[in-house]
């Protein structure tokens, strides 16, 4: 039987299940959203006149639920728009909608009887073939379908998102002993195609995969630091990015989750899992439990582990919390020896290798040695009760937690053997399974051909089973060092990605634009000329996509005033992306993440864009006191105005006034979606909800391009310039914003430039201009900047701070 999903419908609009159907509505599903009918009027629906039965007090709890998600911070849609994909209604009067809902999905209250109730409601009118899942957390998937038809159960099934649903990428589905298969199949591919989620397969054990065993990390890194004297501050540092882990640490987690929430957490787990061996471990610490009654909770109360406080110069700062004396302390620079050592130790397995190595009897070491191999050992111990595939294990800690590595993949890392005597030796549990996987002479988890993972150990076959992986998912360090990697330097490497497609890819710091990256960019184009070759694709698999140019390169030139090294080197980024624009075949960009500055300028030059859904594009040059030079005003300028000028009697300036906006705020998209409608991105340019599958995705569309018969664009004069009478006008505004005091003098200065850019200098009437006219524009302007004093003294602060300076 065939399944499709072309509604939702979200049973419960809180937190968890607001953000699900922003999330359906943000990827283009209509999704009926229900919750409880108030049961009582408030103070100001009486001084109205209005009754219980009264539409707007009807809907008052789901609406007022469903406004918080619409104007939350970060947005929990893609665009405004999506918004109105959403129909509200209450669990009384509009149940019956549920019977155009393709799936179904429960998020409510966690108590077990009121979700049996719901399910039992739903039993009877839902469609045939529709699917039917929970969000459930805590509670048995299985008890949740107790009690209903076998159509119902056959389609029933756990859907565990992680919160925030947009932007965390784990969702964990649980199958009972009763789900079709082709169910499960189905809401897979869906996740993983129509949502952009990475899945992971759990058993309907307590906490699934991922809260399972991240309890035990947290518990474990907490209790050890509470009983050998280790502070807030040194747990986090230690317990960070040195050994794979996302800057929050742990207490800083604990800050973000909710102290509250954690005890809950860790309480109902130990409630649930009396005979599970390290049972002990969730038992929750006094040093928590004190926290609670003091509502002291982390983040959502000002106080937790840390404490935001003004510091005496005015600045904040955040005061760790010792938890022998009560109080906060002022923050301290933490420092050990051997994490100097090892800290600049760039790749993560040789960076673990090294702390194991080097760290027994070091404080340092003993904490990351003694409290990580408790967790190694406890994330075997759960394998088959939790999951089947350890890949699925650590799939899910790296996506629900942010990690870079998984326990498995740790393992692996630190040597299966070695470590397992380690574990041994310290009195760690070794899962019989590990056991019996090393006496057959098996050395690690993951089967490797190359940079190539291809197998993984299956624990019931007694051996290694190939590693599944999404059609299209495309991993390019795979192809590092083979006869696929084509050319290399510091920043970028040419690789070819078969069916004669070229990948250019970067790899410098933060994926920032340099001359090697530009020498190699000219070198793919060469290839790209050659008959082996057919398409182009711009891509990386870095945290960004790119951050804009290395500024520090410039510092050398600036000192010196040799500012025609800087113009050189805008010339040559702008001829790079023409060349792009203007290639024999076809130049497909895949933009993600951040795509600052001159990232977006290579997003654009390209024939078409494939972009993840998450793709924060701007161009933020102001922000460093310059404006786009390598063509982003170029770019805006064809793609938001000119469309509109081939429409006699049309007013320019609201189009060239969106693009000043654009840049002058330096407006970043929320969303790929929302960059399209910046002008960004053209309607005929690609999204892709799963990040995984975004370059084999651009690769197809590459190709699809090629198979269609692609077309250089025709040279000529694409850019309409609105000339004097428009950058006057542009002008009256910069003026009244610098009276009003919003802009600085050296804003004002920038926008001033930006505008005579915009609008083709001084031109005495509109006409349209040729690219290069603009390019040449942008490049003198961009330089004048440069000189500029004030311009120097942002780029310093940036390079130094990271932050932007107003002055």
């Amino acid at each position: 039987m065939s399944f499709r999903i072309n509604h939702v419908a979200v049973i419960g609009a809180g937190t968890m299940g607001g953000g699900i159907a922003a999330l359906a509505a943000s990827v283009g599903l209509p999704v009926t959203l229900l919750d409880m009918a108030p049961t009582e009027l408030t103070p100001e629906e009486q001084a109205k006149g209005l009754t219980l039965t009264s539409k707007a007090v009807r809907n008052r709890i789901v609406n007022g639920l469903w406004e918080r998600q619409v104007k939350g911070k970060p947005a929990a849609l893609f665009t405004p728009a999506a918004a109105k994909l959403v129909r509200t209604g209450n669990l009384t009067d509009d149940f019956d909608r549920l019977r155009e809902a393709d799936w179904i999905i429960e998020v409510i209250v966690e108590q077990r009887a009121p979700k049996q109730q719901l399910m039992e409601r739903i039993d009877a009118i839902r469609k045939t073939n529709s699917i039917i899942s929970s969000n459930t957390s805590g509670i048995p998937i299985k008890e949740i379908a107790a009690g209903r038809s076998p159509s119902f159960r056959q389609h029933f099934l756990g859907t565990h998102f992680f919160n925030p649903p947009r932007y965390m990428r784990l969702l964990e589905i649980i199958p009972t002993a009763d789900t079709d298969p082709a169910v499960l199949a189905f809401m897979r591919d869906f996740a993983e195609h129509t949502l952009g989620k990475g899945v992971v397969i759990a058993k309907d054990r307590p906490n699934f995969i991922a809260n399972r065993i991240g309890a035990l990390v947290g518990q474990a890194r907490m209790t050890y630091a509470f009983e050998h004297g280790y502070s807030v501050e040194e747990v986090d540092a230690l317990t960070g990015p040195l050994i794979g882990n996302p800057k929050t640490g742990t207490f800083r987690l604990g800050d973000l989750v909710g102290i509250d929430v954690m005890a809950h957490v860790t309480k109902n787990l130990y409630d649930a899992v009396p005979e599970d061996e390290s049972r002990a471990s969730f038992e929750v610490p006094a040093v928590m439990n004190d926290l609670v009654q003091r509502k002291a909770l982390g983040n959502k109360t000002g106080s937790g582990f840390y404490k935001k406080v003004k510091a005496a110069d005015g600045s904040t700062e955040f005061q760790a919390y010792n938890y022998q004396t009560g109080e906060y302390e002022p923050p301290r620079k933490v420092r050990f020896d051997l994490v100097g050592q090892v800290r600049k130790t760039e790749n993560l397995g040789e960076r673990l290798r090294a702390i194991f190595a080097q760290g027994a009897g070091d404080r340092a070491g003993d904490y990351i040695i003694n409290t990580t191999l408790p967790i190694l050992g406890y994330a075997a111990r759960r394998v088959p009760e939790i999951a089947d595939s350890l890949a699925d294990v650590d799939n899910a800690m790296r996506w629900g937690f942010g990690t870079d590595i998984g326990p498995f993949e740790m393992w692996d890392m630190l040597g299966v053997r070695t470590t397992a005597q380690r574990m041994q030796s310290a009195g760690i549990a070794v899962a019989p399974w590990v056991t019996q996987m090393l006496d057959q002479g098996i050395d690690s988890f993951y089967q490797h051909t190359g940079n190539r993972v291809v197998g993984v150990y299956d624990q019931a076959k007694g051996g290694y089973l190939p590693l599944e992986r999404p059609a299209n998912a495309l991993v390019l360090h795979e192809l590092h060092g083979t006869a696929q990697e084509l050319q290399r330097n510091d920043s970028a490497s040419i690789l070819d990605l078969d069916d004669g497609v070229l990948c250019l890819e970067f790899h410098s710091k933060a994926n920032s634009l340099d001359p090697q990256i530009a020498e190699l960019g000219m070198a793919a184009l060469k290839l790209l000329g050659e008959d082996d070759y057919q398409a182009l694709v711009i891509a990386n698999q870095g945290n960004d996509f790119c951050v804009g140019a290395n500024l520090g390169l410039f510092i050398g030139a600036i000192q010196g005033g040799h500012f025609e090294l800087v113009e050189q080197a805008t010339k040559q980024l702008q001829d790079l992306l023409m060349a792009f624009r203007y290639a024999p075949k076809p130049v497909v960009t895949a933009p993600f993440a951040r795509v600052l500055g001159g990232g977006a300028e290579v997003t654009m030059a390209g024939a078409r864009v494939c972009a993840a859904g998450e793709t924060y594009i701007g161009l933020v040059e102001l922000g460093v006191g310059l404006i786009p030079a390598g063509g982003g005003c170029k770019e805006l300028l064809r793609r938001v105005v000119a469309p509109h000028m081939h429409t006699p009697e049309t007013d320019a300036l609201p189009h060239v006034q969106k693009v000043f906006e654009t840049i002058a705020l330096a407006q970043v998209s929320e969303s790929a979606a929302g960059a399209r409608d910046q002008g960004f991105f053209d309607p005929a340019d690609r999204i892709v909800m799963n990040k995984a599958l975004l370059i084999g995705e651009a690769k197809q569309l590459a190709l699809e391009l090629v198979a269609e018969g692609y077309r250089v664009p025709a040279r000529g004069t694409p850019i309409y310039a609105l000339g004097s009478k428009g950058k006057a006008a542009l002008l009256i505004g910069i003026d009244q914003m610098q009276r009003a005091a919003y802009i600085s003098q050296h804003d004002a200065l920038i926008a001033r430039k930006l505008a005579h850019v915009l609008c083709g200098g001084d031109l005495s009437a509109p006409q349209w201009v040729s690219e290069q006219y603009i390019l040449d524009l942008e490049r003198a302007a961009f330089v004048e900047l440069m000189k500029e004093p004030k311009t120097q003294e942002r780029i310093g602060a940036m390079l130094q701070t990271g932050k932007p300076l107003r002055n």
